[in-house]
Order: structure tokens, then sequence, then C-alpha cells
């Protein structure tokens, strides 16, 4: 295998029956102490016991699959390397996520942060990931995850400001900042730095570092049954409407995107949120499978957490962007039947008659077209915005399975909306080509970072937990950067 320089959210397969992954970072006077870790999960992304959690007081995994080799220092740059030999895994893991966490300070104080994957000689460089941090305390860097019986590896990038112990509670880990420091002795949880809460998990307890109180918001603390406080779930207007399973969903949804706020600070923001969906050619699978459908319920709990009227706007594009229906909650059955159609209704039918049986509100899918003209959508949810602003922020949730070829377009209209008080995140839906979306991250000449990419290969198969981690994981820094440069 050839290495590859890897962007957020992009996977690939890896060969090798066993792989080391080396966390490196420049040395420099007065940055935080940078720890490797790693978690080895179920099908259900859960640890089952606090002995699937490899780090520096616990550094062999029972089976011998992970160990963890500490650190080194060469050249300027310091090491932190986890060993994984996947063809010695448990058939129960199929995940294997790296972590890493800061002692003293935080990753953003910390330069040339690299996840690199190499071959088990140490030598052969297989991929590379560059990432960039702000104010979090721990980090998932990248993931080992089974598929089809091959593994991969996918670049993440994904921070939490709430340190170790807030990234743990995802992953079935429980904090219980009560108890004292463990001692280290044989039988007892592993001696960790000072200060640092216990892990209690199904197996025993152990340790990790940071507290989970969100920075800022003094009391707020999560819990495995989700966030009490102020940036718990909120009753959005319409919900009760639902039918009782869809409501019963969206509570714990809610609940979830309120955990994942909480995180990185963000307990309690108010926002307006956008929905466009792909709809060209290549995207009817997801639709006809329900893929799609699903995903927009799952939206639904980020709008009814974000926005008290429970309403989000909506646009669907191909070859054209069309404007679809605002969704209301109280009505997301009736929206889902009507409008999440995109690839079922006449997509390749020729002529300019509309369709026979269509219902109000309904977009013919011949308007649309079948090709990936991203940059028309992107224009068009613009020039909303500036025609209706608002008193908070524009998050705009972007779904697209790829193909995607109008770069130098694209560009150019997120270029010019970094002043406008709008956060672009894009979510890929398994394909490949996302082109600049992927590039976004690291282009120059920006005031602040407007744009979010990440890619998933069945978003189906994403908890949602994780979903939502992702989904919001930049959107708060950016409110923060946009604040200070003056944009919000």
């Amino acid at each position: 295998m050839t290495a590859r320089s890897m962007s957020k959210g992009a996977n690939l397969a890896v060969d090798s029956h066993a792989v080391r992954v080396e966390l490196s970072w420049s040395e420099g006077a007065g940055g935080p102490d940078v720890d490797a870790s790693a978690l080895l999960l179920t099908a259900d992304g859960r640890v089952r016991s606090d002995g699937d959690f490899v780090f520096y007081n616990q550094p062999r995994h029972e089976s011998g699959a992970v160990r963890h080799l500490g650190k080194q220092r060469a050249d300027g740059f310091m090491t932190d390397t986890v060993e994984v030999d996947l063809s010695a895994l448990e058939r129960v893991i199929t995940r294997v996520v790296l972590c890493a966490s800061a002692d003293g300070g935080v990753f953003g104080q910390v330069t040339g942060l690299t996840l690199r994957v190499l071959d088990t000689d140490g030598r052969s460089e297989l991929a590379r990931f560059e990432m960039q941090a702000d104010t979090e305390t721990a980090f998932i860097g990248g993931e080992l995850y089974l598929r089809e019986g091959r593994w991969k590896f996918r670049a993440v990038g994904q921070g939490y400001a709430s340190g170790l112990a807030g990234l743990a509670t995802d992953f079935g880990i429980t904090i219980d900042e009560g108890q004292e420091q463990a001692s280290g002795q044989p039988g007892r949880a592993p001696q960790v730095h000072p200060d640092t809460p216990r892990v209690v998990g199904p197996g025993g307890p152990s340790t990790v570092s940071s507290a989970s109180v969100a920075p800022g918001h003094p009391g707020l603390r999560e819990t495995g049954a989700g966030v009490t406080g102020p940036s718990g779930p909120r009753l959005t207007k319409g919900e009760e409407r639902l039918p009782v399973d869809m409501r019963k969903r969206l509570s714990l949804r809610k609940e979830q995107v309120a955990v994942s706020l909480s995180k990185r600070g963000a307990a309690g923001i108010s926002a307006r949120v956008v929905l466009v969906l792909d709809a060209s050619g290549s995207m009817a699978f997801l639709y006809s499978r329900g893929v799609v459908a699903d995903v927009v319920e799952r939206m639904a709990a980020v709008v009814a957490q974000l926005d008290d009227d429970g309403e989000m706007q909506a646009w669907t594009f191909a070859s054209e962007a069309a404007r679809l229906p605002d969704l209301r909650l109280g009505e997301l059955p009736e929206w889902l039947r009507l409008h999440v159609r995109g690839g079922e209704i006449s997509l390749f039918r020729r002529g300019k008659k509309p369709r026979k049986g269509m219902e109000p509100g309904q977009v013919d899918m011949r308007s649309v077209g079948i090709q990936n003209e991203e940059q028309k959508a992107i224009a068009q949810v613009r020039s909303f915005v500036r025609e209706n602003p608002a008193p908070v922020p524009t998050l705009v949730l972007f779904f697209s399975d790829g193909g995607v070829y109008r770069d130098a377009a694209i560009e150019r209209e997120l270029r010019a909306a970094v002043e406008e008080p709008i956060f672009w995140q894009f979510v890929g839906l398994g394909r490949s080509n996302y082109g600049v979306l992927e590039r976004f991250d690291t282009l120059p000449g920006r005031r602040v970072d407007n744009v979010g990419f990440f890619a998933v290969d069945d978003i189906g198969s994403v908890p949602d937990q994780e979903l939502y981690d992702r989904l919001l994981s930049e959107f708060p820094s950016w409110i923060t950067a946009a604040g200070q440069a003056g944009i919000l």
C-alpha cells in the first residue's frame, strides 16, 4: 500500500494484518503533555469493560491485540504509538478508536499534530492525517473499523472540550468524580496523574484525565442518561403531534444532541437549521432504501434542540436546486412522505408536462435533473439567509454522496460566504470524489473556517450519538471565531 495524505472523513482499506498508529507533534515549551490511547468497541459502539481501554497505565489489552508502545523523542518531535494486531482482535471487536488526551493545556497549543498509520516494521507509512484543533483536551484522531470482512482506517479528527472523560462516556464508560485517586496496585485501578476522576465501567474502576463539566457552564454535567441543567432537551413546538414511536426517538435524540453540544461548551445555543439533500441520479438507491428519510428524521432532532420553533428550511439539488416546503416538526411524517422522494418520482422521464398525481408543494424531479451542481444550492441558501436575517446563526446540514466536480464554483461560493452568519456542515454518504469539500479545512485565505466535512460508508450504521458528535464538532468553535471576527 502506498502512503496517502488524508482529509477529515476520508477512509482507506488496510491490507496489513497489523499496524502501528503513531501520534506525533512538535516539541515546544509550555505546551501540554499529549498521550495516545485506544478504545476497543463492539458492534453497538460500546466497550465491554474498562479492560477495553488501552492507555499509558494499562498498556496492553488482555488479548494482546492492542498495545501502547509509549513515547519517543527525535529531531524536535514527540511520538506516542499504539500497535494493533488486526488478525488477533476478538471477533466481537469491530472498531478500534484511536484517541489522544492533553494534560496541562489544550490541543490548540500543540503544533504539528499528525496521526500516521504505519506497517508493523514502523518504516512503511500507509496513511498520514494532519489535524487541526482549538480548545479540545481530548481528540479522536482516527479509527480502524471492520466493514464486510475487511479492515479500514478512517480519519476522524473529532475533539472534545470536556476531555478524555467526556470522550469515554460516549463509549459506555461512566465517570465517578467522588472517588479517591487509584493507587496503581494489582487488582485496583491504574495510577494516573493527580486530580483525575475515576472511570467506572462494567468491568470495574479505571481512570482518565479531565472532568466532565462543560467549560463555561458551571454545574452542567454529562451523564449516561443525557444532560441535566440548562443544556437539556428543549420542549419544541409541534412535537406533541408526532406518532408515539417517532416522538420517543426524537426525545432520546434531542438528549444526544444536547450532550454533543455541552461537550464543546455550547450548551443552550440557538440556531436556524437548513437542510440540503443531494437528489442526483447516484442517490436513487439511498432514497429507495429509506436511508435519506432516516437521515432527515435524525436531523429533526438537531432542529428540535437548536430552534424553539421546530422549523427547518430545506432544499434539494442535482443539475438544478429547488426549495422544498419548510419542515415543521409536528408535520414530519407527512413531510417525509411528500418530499423525501428524489430519485423516485420520474427522475429520468422526458417531457415538460407535470407528473400526474403530484401533490401541492412536491418538486417534480425532472426539473432538478441528475448531475451534481452543489454551488447552485449553496447560492440559493446564501440568498435566503441574506433576504431573511435572523438573530441567531444559521447551520446548514448538507448531504451528498460525492461526484463533486464544480470545485472552482463551489469554492467561490463558500469563500464569499465566509463573512456571512452561516456554517456549512457537509456530510458525505459513502461514495467518493468530494472534491473541494474535503479539502476546504486546509484552504488558506479565510478569516474564519466556515466549512466542516466528514464522510461515512454507511450512515445508517453510525450510532446517533456518534453522528451528532461529528455533525456538531466544528459548529461551536465557528460561533466563537465568527463572534470574535464581528461576523455574528
